[in-house]
């Protein structure tokens, strides 16, 4: 079965009920710090602040929106500090890049379900609203890996991006 995954606030993204997303923005922040320290990451002030723009909000910024939106409350960085920025977060698993957006958003849950051996990541995402939820599957993870030997194929990153209308969006 394919489980949203929670917020801490009990909440998923795409359920739009009142969350706490001030808080849901600070777990993401603290996760990144946590992570960051016990790793021996170098979490600098700018892939900080990129990752504050990009936990903002639920729907997946590109890199010039997160430029725009350090831009409100700074100076205006440039381009390839924030591709970097945003390159360090994905790999080490602070932001997801959707892929069909040419966007990247904050990780939503916490490093307990982070990478979780044997689930698929899959991006619920709203072509109305243009929020996206992050699901974890581990039976739609068999499936996959069933076909991709079937293939002889080695995937590097099993994620799946559905699009198509949220519950609030679906009854507007």
């Amino acid at each position: 079965m394919m489980e949203p995954i929670e917020h801490e606030s009990g909440a998923a993204a795409l359920e739009h009920t009142e969350h706490d997303h001030e808080h849901c923005a600070e777990g993401a922040m603290a996760r990144a710090e946590a992570v960051s320290s016990a790793q021996g990451l170098r979490f600098t002030d700018q892939r900080r602040k990129v990752l504050a723009a990009l936990a903002e909000s639920h729907v997946p910024a590109s890199a010039y929106d997160v430029i725009d939106r350090l831009a409100l409350t700074g100076p205006r960085p440039a381009p390839i500090s924030v591709y970097r920025a945003l390159d360090f977060l994905v790999e080490h698993g602070f932001a997801h890049r959707i892929e069909s957006r040419n966007a990247y958003i904050a990780c939503s849950h916490s490093t307990a379900v982070h990478g979780h051996p044997g689930a698929v990541t899959v991006f619920l995402l709203c072509d109305a609203c243009g929020a996206a939820a992050e699901a974890a599957s581990a039976e739609l993870a068999g499936a996959l890996d069933a076909v991709t030997r079937a293939a002889a194929f080695t995937p590097r990153s099993p994620v799946i991006e559905i699009r198509g209308l949220c519950a609030r969006c679906r009854t507007a």
